[in-house]
């Protein structure tokens, strides 16, 4: 891989996410030579690619260089590859590009669609956690409303114009309300042919409310700002089967689509080569102790959303979401260093900042320890947090420029079919 030599212990990070890149960054110039290995060349700001699938965002501002991140430490290094295994009994690492030896491993791999066995649903759905990914949902549903202003039929124009989106979290809401708000403010201009009553958006979720990981108090709230926008929220309801058009559920309710978001779970990215007993099956997730140091080794740690650590306030493991990697790539950085000075880690106790998640326009829900509030104040909060979570001064800018236009134009300036989707 063509990593300098040093005499330097190697820290070898594998992720570039949340987790990787906080790491990587409390590592700099700390007296360890740190490598860097991601698939991609980017980071991307995954709580924002939905709006890169509904066109309010273009890719290139959510997503920041990976290099650029670590371009300042002269011991840092990044290398563009695929991990194929880890080797412990080596110290290696096998990639795409070659092996490479280190002195503390760790992996922040994060996660993968989870489509619970389903083939079909696999084979024809669209998931959403890269930015190609983001990207071809854009297409499809830009082409959707193409092909729906030439459909012959009214039964072929309404499969092109009802988009089905599975899972209820935040993803899910977040995205019915971003295509909801297509609906009201874009198809009504630039489509004067199509009838906007004839689109419909359906919001499926197995739980008997919406954003299920979220107090009641939002959920209501929620339910109560998709329905205004005209949004057909189900619960209790999952999908069975889906055939790239027919949408079978486990209720009643059967419709024909061209457009299923599957956004009903993640499970854990894995790297084979570690005991068995370290990886928890069922999740995918690497158990972990305090330390974040994967059951088995001393040398090697899992953080973020791939690490699952059991404490008494998190028996199942901490939530999949940002914070918690963030907080351990921090922590993990400054234990790392203790390490080699021959020094205590400090063990890892969460803090919960809360959570949220934006339904459209003004619309959105807030839940902090004490306080539980929703509507304007909460989405000035959500886009006050996610504008300053962005990583880069220039994708802060452009976000908060694109922002600031839909806003007062009630548009989407990003409605390019710059790479079209094949089903």
């Amino acid at each position: 891989m063509n990593i300098p030599e040093s005499h330097l212990p190697r820290v070898v990070i594998v992720g570039g996410g949340f987790a990787g890149i906080n790491l990587a960054k409390t590592l700099a110039n700390k007296n360890l030579q740190v490598v860097l290995i991601d698939k991609h060349n980017y980071h991307t700001f995954q709580p924002l690619l939905y709006q890169v699938s509904s066109s309010g965002l273009e890719p290139d501002s959510i997503a920041y260089p990976l290099r650029k991140i670590i371009k300042k430490h002269s011991t840092s290094f990044f290398r563009l590859a695929e991990v194929q295994q880890i080797l412990p009994d080596t110290n290696e690492v096998a990639t795409s590009i070659g092996k490479v030896t280190y002195d503390y491993l760790v992996i922040a791999t994060g996660t993968k669609t989870n489509f619970f066995g389903n083939t079909a649903i696999e084979s024809h759905s669209m998931p959403m956690k890269t930015v190609p990914q983001a990207l071809n949902i854009r297409s499809l549903i830009l082409q959707n409303f193409e092909k729906a202003a030439i459909a012959n039929s009214k039964e072929e124009r309404e499969a092109f114009l009802n988009f089905v989106i599975v899972g209820g979290g935040p993803t899910g809401v977040e995205l019915a309300g971003a295509i909801a708000e297509l609906k009201n403010h874009i198809l009504p201009r630039d489509y004067h042919d199509l009838n906007p009553s004839d689109m419909n958006i359906h919001l499926l979720e197995g739980a008997d409310r919406v954003l299920p990981p979220m107090s009641h108090h939002a959920s209501q709230k929620a339910e109560r700002f998709l329905k205004a926008l005209g949004v057909k929220v189900h619960c209790k309801t999952f999908v069975e089967n889906y055939d790239g058009l027919n949408v079978k559920t486990n209720s009643d309710l059967e419709m024909q689509s061209q457009t299923l978001i599957w956004a009903a779970g993640v499970t854990g990215a894995p790297v084979e080569g570690l005991k068995a007993d370290a990886l928890m099956e069922r999740a995918n997730r690497y158990r972990v102790n305090t330390y974040n140091q994967v059951q088995g080794y001393d040398n090697i740690f899992a953080i973020g959303d791939i690490a699952l650590m059991e404490t008494e306030d998190y028996p199942k493991g901490h939530p999949q979401v940002a914070q918690p990697a963030i907080q351990q790539g921090k922590l993990l950085g400054h234990n790392i260093v203790n390490l080699v000075r021959n020094k205590p880690m400090k063990a890892f106790t969460y803090y919960d900042k809360g959570s949220m998640a934006t339904i459209g326009r003004n619309k959105a829900v807030v839940d902090l320890k004490r306080y539980k509030f929703g509507g304007f104040f909460a989405w000035f909060i959500w886009m006050f947090v996610h504008l300053m979570s962005l990583v880069g001064f220039r994708n802060r800018v452009v976000v908060l420029f694109n922002w600031t236009y839909n806003y007062i134009n009630f548009d989407k300036a990003a409605r390019l079919i710059i790479r079209p989707f094949k089903k």
